[in-house]
């Protein structure tokens, strides 16, 4: 496989998104085929949350958690403004989403993804549904927001955008990684 090795400086851009208006329709089922589960983890421990973000992350320089204390990540998981969800498939995790609906009228989607073995069969287009039909059920939310970089899946931008959110800002950063990752396609990010 060919990889950007650790302490590799990356040069990416973030962008962030808002949905203004809720979409309208029902919840579609899960793709025909995929017995999923859509599951609330109540108040869970750093440990079951960080299981699911290196699951996800891991092939796209998620880092920034691990910089965080448990104390911290603990505090944040069970405020009552922050609900985490998993999506099991075949008794396994598959993807999760956090909302986090502490800035109200805006409800932000903090972590959202799928693992490598899920990718592919249209369950993060469900399981995003899935995210904003919760999130904009929550009292006194009037927006979603969400951001991504070019560090995550290729299709992560396209696939917020194509479900009605809108880029309202973008920046530049950089990173040394910490970890190996698979080198992305090209113009993703930039070797500094």
């Amino acid at each position: 496989m060919n990889c950007i090795p650790a302490g590799t400086r990356v040069e990416y851009s973030v962008t962030w998104l808002e949905l203004l208006q809720r979409p309208d329709g029902d919840l579609v089922p899960a793709p025909r085929g995929e017995d999923v589960e859509l599951v609330p983890a109540l108040r869970p421990p750093f440990w079951y949350f960080l299981c699911l973000y290196d699951a996800v992350g891991r092939d796209y320089a998620w880092e920034d958690m691990h910089e965080v204390g448990a104390d911290e990540i603990d505090a944040f998981l069970g405020r009552p403004e922050t609900r985490l969800y998993t999506m099991l498939r075949s008794g396994w995790p598959q993807g999760y989403f956090i909302l986090d609906a502490s800035d109200r009228p805006d409800c932000r989607i903090a972590c959202f993804g799928l693992v490598e073995e899920a990718i592919g069969r249209g369950l993060g287009s469900w399981l995003l549904d899935a995210a904003v039909d919760i999130g904009w059920k929550l009292p006194g939310v009037k927006k979603m927001s969400v951001d991504t970089c070019t560090l995550d899946h290729q299709r992560a931008l396209p696939m917020y955008m194509n479900k009605g959110f809108v880029p309202v800002r973008e920046e530049k950063r950089t990173r040394v990684l910490t970890r190996d990752i698979p080198r992305p396609p090209e113009g993703r990010i930039r070797l500094c």
